[in-house]
């Protein structure tokens, strides 16, 4: 008998890698079989190929392939309605000559830095909040998102009748701010300044919601140990809450500078670039050229140099964080 049990023993073990560990029998060989038939020839459960073929299509056809479009249509004349001639390297030429240009790229950049400084604080001091157990929380976080509710035309309509000096509520409260005409609108800072008020209204909800989600993921024994070793809540904010938000502080930062970058509809509905050009930006400055001069060369110029500052910012802003080495801040818990 003795010697059936030890011939039996090696074949119990052989249905058990690690025969030594338990709970790793059968269930665990036949979900690695399950795995294998359902995912095919993958052996590590990712899918194929063919499963990213339709995104992959379309971000070629609305992505890439306008892109070269412009980038082609950059070196030409074209007015939108004959056949483009071929320029050459003029349109690059007066974009590099024209101070307007130069204005709008300096214009792009500072509503870029000034959107980031005035928006993350606020986005992150609302998200951690959001993220905690007050009372009424969920009814006021609810009514603060609304602006993301609503399209960027349709908000930049009701504050552009809220800025009238004629019937507009800045008539009354312009005074106070320094407007004695109320004509917000009609100064340099202040068109400048709405623009900046008026997409932080709309786009910090979003922003917030990113880093509610983010100050939700911090493990609670992080601030349960803190507490005892008797930090407050202003030293875990500054030793828990932020190192823990770094990740989520570089994604929003690079929506939020892509969006500054490429933001529009605003400065068409309340200033039209002006007064003058001193709110024309980048991409108010391509519109101009191309749906109202009909200068879709000399537009595609400055539509490729959007795209390469964009781009270019975005990838420095992954790089030089770190961003693209990130791993899990849970690793190991």
């Amino acid at each position: 008998m003795a010697d059936a049990a030890a011939t039996r023993e090696p074949r119990r073990s052989l249905g058990r890698p690690g025969g030594d560990r338990p709970g790793r029998g059968r269930s665990e060989v036949g979900r690695s079989v399950v795995g294998r038939s359902v995912v095919g020839r993958s052996g590590v459960g990712r899918p194929g190929v063919v499963w990213a073929l339709p995104g992959a299509l379309f971000f070629v056809f609305f992505a890439v392939a306008p892109m070269v479009l412009v980038g082609a249509l950059a070196f030409t004349d074209w007015d939108g309605i004959g056949t483009p001639s071929w320029t050459g390297m003029s349109n690059w030429s007066r974009l590099w000559d024209d101070p307007e240009t130069h204005q709008a790229i300096w214009l792009s950049l500072v509503l870029t830095v000034l959107t980031w400084v005035f928006q993350t604080p606020l986005a992150l001091l609302l998200g951690v909040w959001a993220a905690g157990r007050q009372r009424n929380r969920a009814v006021l976080s609810a009514i603060f998102f609304l602006p993301l509710l609503g399209s960027s035309v349709a908000l930049a309509l009701v504050w552009k009748s809220l800025l009238d000096p004629n019937f507009g509520l800045i008539a009354d409260i312009g005074p106070a701010l320094g407007f004695a005409d109320g004509d917000l609108l009609g100064s340099s800072k202040g068109a400048f300044g709405a623009i900046l008020f008026v997409t932080a209204w709309q786009f910090i909800p979003l922003h917030t919601l990113i880093y509610q989600g983010g100050a939700r993921a911090i493990p609670r024994s992080l601030y349960d140990a803190a507490a005892i070793d008797g930090a407050g809540t202003v030293r875990q904010f500054f030793s828990i809450t932020l190192p823990q938000l770094r990740n989520t502080i570089v994604t929003s930062s690079v929506i939020m500078v892509v969006g500054a970058l490429t933001f529009f509809d605003t400065v068409l509905i309340l200033t039209k670039g002006g007064p003058g050009t001193d709110t024309t930006i980048v991409p108010y400055l391509m519109y101009k050229n191309g749906f109202q001069a009909f200068d879709l060369g000399y537009a595609s110029a400055v539509a490729t140099i959007l795209v390469v500052v964009a781009t270019t910012v975005s990838l420095l802003l992954v790089r030089l964080t770190g961003f693209a080495a990130m791993r899990s801040t849970r690793e190991g818990m």
